[in-house]
């Protein structure tokens, strides 16, 4: 499996300040950063695979929204999170 708990926990570590922190924007915007990059390369080998597609576009969704509520939160810390996950826009 591609998401284990190591990684996990190494993503929260990074951009949430501590692992039990899973609830922090920043670390919950940079899983699903992971998730999207592991799920864009599944699509590149299967391109008719539509539930994995609906699932990314959710997904995507989802960062979305929380990117625009950091935006909203603190400019600075969205700013540099967006350079760090090397995330457009």
């Amino acid at each position: 499996m591609y998401l284990t708990k190591e990684v996990k926990a190494e993503i929260f570590k990074k951009y949430g300040g501590s692992e039990g922190n899973t609830g922090s924007t920043e670390g919950q915007i940079a899983l699903f950063t992971h998730r999207i990059n592991h799920l864009t390369g599944h699509l590149k080998r299967n391109h008719k695979d539509y539930n994995t597609e609906r699932s990314l576009v959710a997904l995507v969704g989802k960062r979305r929204s929380l990117l625009d509520y950091l935006k909203k939160k603190d400019i600075e810390k969205y700013r540099s999170l967006i350079k760090e996950l090397n995330i457009r826009k």
